[in-house]
């Protein structure tokens, strides 16, 4: 028996902690993004590093093959190398409604999921995972990011950054 199984609220628990993260992180991110017009959005310090909008992008990609396709078996379309590459800027409104779209996306295809398709093995990327695998990997990516970016802007900003009142 496996561990889910012993613990009969595991399932929903699951879910609402992985929702909870995702809106952590996008609450995060999008603090930064407030603070950023959109030339900082796009500013790269090097052409080798990716600018917050490239991030941002790239963020969205990951949640929709990872989460919302990789979890409910839709089919993936993402241009991942597309995501870097960018240099033509979208607006910030186009990319926080872009982001915000996804997240939500994602949220409403994790609370579908049953304790079947958690444990169901699917093959996304680059590895075989289960569904709790691709919630784990993308959650933990978008969180990953978000520090990325509160660094990036606070670089950009310097003593202009205002800190979040609550995380």
């Amino acid at each position: 028996m496996d561990w889910i199984s012993r613990h009969p609220n595991a399932t929903e628990g699951f879910k609402r902690e992985a929702c909870f993260t995702l809106d952590y992180s996008l609450a995060r991110v999008l603090h930064c993004v407030d603070q950023l017009d959109d030339e900082g959005l796009w500013h790269r310090p090097t052409d080798a590093m990716n600018a917050v909008g490239n991030i941002l992008l790239h963020l969205c990609g990951n949640l929709r093959q990872w989460i919302v396709c990789g979890c409910s078996d839709l089919p993936d379309d993402r241009d991942r190398p597309a995501e870097f590459a960018r240099r033509d800027p979208l607006p910030k409104p186009e990319l926080v409604e872009k982001l915000t779209t996804t997240v939500e996306q994602a949220k409403a295809t994790i609370m579908q999921q049953t304790e079947a398709d958690l444990l169901r093995p699917r093959f996304i990327q680059i590895a075989e995972v289960t569904g709790l695998g691709a919630i784990f990997h993308s959650t933990a990516h978008l969180e990953g990011h978000a520090q990325e970016i509160i660094y990036i802007t606070r670089l950009q900003l310097g003593e202009a950054y205002r800190f979040k009142d609550t995380y």
